[in-house]
């Protein structure tokens, strides 16, 4: 047992698809990322649906639509414990424990608190009761004896009261508040004993990032940014990159945590050009910018020859950050601004005729000629007042699986009720 286990159980897996092996899938994900060894373990599935590096094993009597499993549950219903459920749940406790005992942690899905396959339920409850598991987790998504629908087939015996035991040795995670209320209920125990973990969002796979972007979104610790705008242009003076620098540093100044991306290269053959960019990095020294305004040509490459990237890679910031800032002196005809309209970000620009032009009243002109203050507080008006900026603040700071795994399971997994 190397401290990395994992194995996460349940009826089914992917391909099967369900809420239940949606999470299971993420949380295969982001397991496999951190650097554990996962396996996944279901009664339906495929190696071949997992995420890459994870591990599946098949136990076909897991599965809640497996015959046998069918056969014993028609007779449950009846409130009938037949001799066919006892052999059942001891073939499954069998399988299990030739494969559980050597993982760190278990997590299981919902089978402590459904009736789906309740000879597996009980025959997780008896390698427990034998200390054949090591940190159990119960992810309960669902409870039986809190749906109307399953009551009528559920009794006040064993083993379906099994569904309503809480073992102490347990860690229980439920994905809401209002579902901790209904455990606590059915089990009969202090809401504080469970914990609550919300379902996350893959923001790589929701917005089609490529790998090599995210690498380099965290190379430059982005993920900080309480704003983070973008400016996909060139290193010129017609961008009045100057302008951006003292934005940034009047927001900054203001307690917004905010951050700039500058996605273009100087022209490396034009002396001037060059020349202005280094004023540019002296600027953002002196006003102590260096780790919040990035220029993209910088993070990789020689100072010959930096980073270029190329327009996959801008689309992908893009998607990434909150907004467009494009102070202009002047532009002939400012693409920019179609892109981001398209992809649904707002627009700070220039009160230019290019811009006045093609973005028209659905664009948030600035007036270059006042002071970087003037349009750094239009900037913090927009972000106070609009919803879709707040939720998606909300979401990134609270409800990626990334940030889910930062702050609530990876602390489960290293404080977790341990069995000797």
């Amino acid at each position: 047992m190397t401290g990395k286990d994992i194995a996460i159980l349940h009826y089914s897996a992917p391909p099967t698809v369900g809420g239940v092996e949606s999470v299971m899938h993420a949380h295969t994900r982001i397991f496999i990322a951190q650097g554990y060894s996962v396996t996944v373990i279901a009664g339906n599935g495929s190696q071949a649906a997992q995420p890459e590096g994870a591990n599946f094993i098949r136990l076909p009597q897991l599965d809640s639509q497996h015959e046998e499993v069918l056969k014993v549950n028609a007779a449950l219903e009846a409130g009938q414990i037949t001799t066919a459920y006892v052999q059942l749940r001891d073939q499954i406790k069998s399988e299990l424990a030739a494969c559980l005992p050597r993982f760190e942690h278990v997590i299981v899905h919902n089978v402590f608190s459904k009736h789906f396959n309740l000879a597996l339920t009980d025959a997780l409850h008896q390698l427990l009761n034998e200390d054949q598991l090591h940190h159990c987790i119960a992810w309960c998504h669902d409870f039986s004896w809190a749906s109307a629908r399953s009551l009528p087939v559920l009794h006040d015996s064993q083993p379906w009261n099994l569904l309503r035991l809480y073992r102490p040795e347990v860690d229980y995670v439920v994905v809401s508040k209002k579902r901790r209320e209904s455990m606590a209920e059915i089990f009969q125990v202090s809401s504080d004993k469970i914990k609550v973990i919300y379902n996350g969002i893959d923001t790589d796979v929701l917005l089609g990032i490529a790998p090599a972007s995210r690498a380099l979104y965290r190379k430059l610790n982005l993920e900080e940014a309480e704003l983070l705008l973008l400016m996909p242009v060139r290193v010129t003076q017609a961008k009045n990159i100057e302008f951006a620098l003292r934005v940034l540093s009047e927001l900054r100044q203001k307690g917004c945590q905010a951050q700039m991306v500058l996605t273009g290269p100087p022209d490396p053959h034009d002396p001037q050009n060059l020349a202005y960019f280094q004023s540019l990095k002296d600027l953002r020294k002196d006003l102590d910018m260096e780790a919040y305004f990035h220029f993209i040509y910088e993070s990789g490459g020689t100072a010959e020859s930096g980073t270029v990237l190329d327009m996959e890679s801008v689309g992908d910031l893009y998607r990434l950050s909150d907004a467009l800032f494009m102070p202009s002196r002047r532009e002939g005809f400012g693409m920019p601004i179609l892109e981001a309209g398209f992809l649904g970000k707002p627009i700070f620009a220039s009160n230019i005729p290019a811009v006045e032009e093609i973005g028209q009243t659905d664009v948030h002109l600035i007036d270059i000629s006042l002071e970087p203050a003037v349009a750094a507080q239009m900037i913090l008006d927009w972000a106070k007042h609009d919803p879709v900026y707040h939720l998606r603040k909300k979401t990134r700071n609270n409800y990626t699986w990334q940030q889910i795994y930062n702050k609530e399971i990876n602390p489960l997994l290293a404080g977790g009720k341990q069995l000797s």
